[in-house]
Order: C-alpha cells, then structure tokens, then sequence
C-alpha cells in the first residue's frame, strides 16, 4: 500500500488539529492565570461575608500551582500523542509485538498484546506526572492525605480491575471486528452499551468497595431528614453510604452511583463533617433535581449516540489504508489491523473533539442551573448556597475564574453566577 495525496492530507489535518488544540489549551490557561492572578488581591464583593482573604488567595495560588502544572502536562501528553503516531512509536510497537506473537498465538493473542502493550507503556509514561500531582501539588495544598505504599496499592488494583474487566470486552469488540462484517461497528456498539450498563451496576457492589469503606450512614436525624426529602421528591435508592474519602483527599463530595435496584447515596465523610444536615440536604436534592429533569438519561443517551457515530466512523475509517498510513502506522500485511485501528482511532480523535467542548461543557451548565432550582423548591436555597460556598472554600476552587476559560471547560457555572441565579428562586 502506497501512500496517496489523502494520506498527506490526513497527516496535514492532524497535524494542524494538535497544533491549534495545544496552542488554544496554553491560550486559555494564561487567560485563565493572569485573570485568577488579577483578582488575588481581595474576596469578589458576594463572597466577603463568608470568604476570608486567606482563604480567597489559597484558592488563588492553587489554581495558579495547578495550571502551572497543568501546562507541562499537555506539552508531555501532545509530545507522547506525536510520538506514537506521526514519529512512528506505534508502528515500531506494532512491529515487535506482531513478530513475537502472531506466529505463535495467533490473530487476536496478538492483538491483545499490542493493547495491553500499548496501555502499560501508556501509563508507565503518566506516572511521574501523576505522582507529582498527588505528592507535590496536592500535598502542597493540603488535600493529599495518600502515602506512596496507599497511592500504590491503588496503582496495582486499578491495573488489575482494568485487566480483569478490559479484557474480555476488548476481546469480544476484536472477535466482532474480524468475524461480524462489514456491520461489525453496529454489533460492537451494542456489546459496548450492555458492557456500560453492566458497569454501572456492578460497580458500587464490587469495584468501589476495593478502593474505599462504604458504612451506612449512622446519623439516624440526617438519614430521616435524607429518606424525607426523598419521599418528598419520589425518588428510592437502595441505601445512604459514608465513604472514607478522607484516607485520600481532603475534598468533599456527595454522588449517586448504580443503576436500577443498585442505586445507591454516597456521601463523603469529609462532606459530612463540613456542612450541616441542611446543606447536606440541600446538596442531595439538587443530585435529585438531575434525576427529576432526567440529566442523567439525556447524558447516557447522549453518550450511547456518540459512540455510535463513533464506532460507525471507525468501521469505514479501519478499512481505508490512508487512515493508517497518514497517521504514521504500516497496515499488517498478513494479519489483523483491528487493534490498530482501534488504537489509532482513540490516539486522533480527541485533537478533533477538543473545539467541540464548549457546546458539552453549555448544555452541562445549563443543567447545574435547572437542578439548583430544583433544590431550591424541595429544600431550602439559603443552606444549598452556603453549601456551595463552603465546598468552593473548602476545595480551594477560585471565585474568579476567566469567563473564556470557564467556556470550554467549566461543567458547572462559576460560583457568582450559580449564587444570583440561586438568588432569583
């Protein structure tokens, strides 16, 4: 297979893609760096009866540590993106993995082993940065609470949750690719949406438990106050759960996870110690009020669309040799490209997807907003907007974020905006 003018188009447009999407990325980071910076020196007016002067510049200087770094971490990941496609690591990868395996093991042996392959060298790569974010940035601040032995427990358990659990789906979308024809993309949507429903319900009775303690909630006045709101709002769960998000973080949060009859509340410990039942209340029921508005069902079904163009895209893209040749890949002559294309497919699509940000990170706002009013009807707003301050003080998140920067990557609205709108119900 010859490369042809589409092939140099292909490599051209991708190339242009990560380009203008780490340019626009370092763009809105020192947008985002020099407005929190400009706003260091005093507490925004709606927020100085409830947030010190301290508190505000610890927010600031955290968020500055944090884009600092984050800039680093963008240069190394699009440098890694370039290095597996363009400057050919994939295709070498490629070539020593087929060599050793296929001729003994077979077609989908080896296509599993350049998955695993790739995904090892992948992570062995994110380590240092993501130890420096836990160890350095975090701990900094005042929010790790992980030691090196916790942080690699949690390295090997997650390795092998990914393996046990990746595994057998990547075999099966592999079988497809290669036994269920030209269609196979259609087939394999449908084992990757029963995969994702199969998750979400085992994964708070299984999976969560092997990282965190979930105890029932022991605060028998909250949990009356909690089974009450719910009532009130038509909702059932199978249960209300204190995780021990302390061991790790200093960061508080509350969640619903499951599906169906598995659903269940969890509440941080750390949220707990930090708001009263009000709050606690209040912050429940604007989770309850994405449910009421269906959020939850409109996103999953968003999700499931997607990945169906998505995978249909990939079905036409994983036969057209320029797709790999213009990505820096030599399509297997004798054996299987499917492990190929999936992985090439995954390394190119988020560069395209970037500029589509916006639009997910709008719709996602817009949903804050609808669930905040819902809370406000079903308990009271004055507790849920002085949940939402402490939890901004407490999680160190600026109060004066860049209106841009805020466009493309905040999925909930800045604090001032969220507190007026809180303010008109």
């Amino acid at each position: 297979m010859q490369p042809s003018d589409p092939t140099l188009h292909l490599t051209v447009i991708f190339a242009a893609f990560v380009a203008a999407t780490l340019l626009t990325k370092f763009w809105l980071d020192s947008r985002q760096a020099r407005h929190v910076a400009q706003h260091r020196a005093a507490v925004p007016p709606a927020f100085s009866h409830e947030v010190t002067l301290a508190s505000h510049q610890r927010a600031a200087d955290y968020t500055l540590d944090k884009l600092r770094f984050g800039l680093v971490s963008k240069a190394l990941s699009t440098a890694v993106l370039l290095g597996w496609t363009l400057l050919g690591g994939l295709d070498v990868l490629n070539h020593a993995v087929r060599d050793l395996v296929l001729p003994h093991w077979g077609g989908l042996a080896y296509q599993l082993v350049l998955l695993g392959a790739f995904t090892a060298i992948g992570g062995l790569v994110e380590l240092p940065m993501d130890a420096w974010n836990t160890f350095r940035i975090e701990q900094r601040h005042g929010f790790n609470r992980m030691s090196w032995g916790m942080w690699l427990g949690d390295l090997v358990k997650q390795s092998l949750v990914g393996l046990l659990i990746g595994t057998p789906i990547a075999a099966l979308i592999l079988w497809l690719m290669g036994a269920a024809g030209q269609m196979w993309w259609l087939w394999a949507w449908g084992a990757w949406v029963a995969f994702s429903l199969l998750l979400m319900v085992i994964f708070p009775i299984f999976i969560a438990p092997l990282f965190n303690k979930f105890e029932p909630l022991k605060d028998d006045t909250l949990a009356d106050r909690v089974k009450s709101l719910m009532a009130r709002c038509g909702f059932t769960a199978k249960g209300f759960f204190v995780m021990d998000g302390s061991r790790r973080s200093a960061h508080a949060n509350a969640y619903f996870t499951g599906l169906g009859s598995s659903k269940r509340v969890v509440f941080f410990d750390t949220l707990l110690t930090k708001l009263s039942h009000g709050e606690v209340e209040a912050v429940l029921a604007h989770e309850l009020g994405h449910f009421k508005h269906k959020h939850v069902l409109k996103r999953m079904i968003m999700m499931f669309v997607m990945s169906l163009a998505g995978f249909a895209l990939l079905g036409w893209l994983s036969r057209q040799a320029g797709f790999y040749i213009g990505l820096g890949v030599s399509p297997n002559m004798t054996g299987p490209n499917d492990a190929l294309a999936l992985l090439l497919f995954m390394l190119a699509l988020p560069p395209f997807m970037f500029f589509v940000s916006p639009l997910m990170s709008y719709f996602s706002r817009r949903d804050e907003y609808q669930a905040d009013a819902y809370a406000c009807k079903q308990s009271s707003g004055k507790d849920l907007a002085m949940a939402l301050i402490k939890l901004y003080k407490d999680n160190s998140s600026t109060l004066t974020p860049d209106p841009m920067y805020v466009r493309f990557y905040y999925s909930h609205p800045p604090a001032s905006e969220r507190l007026a709108a809180m303010a008109l119900h």
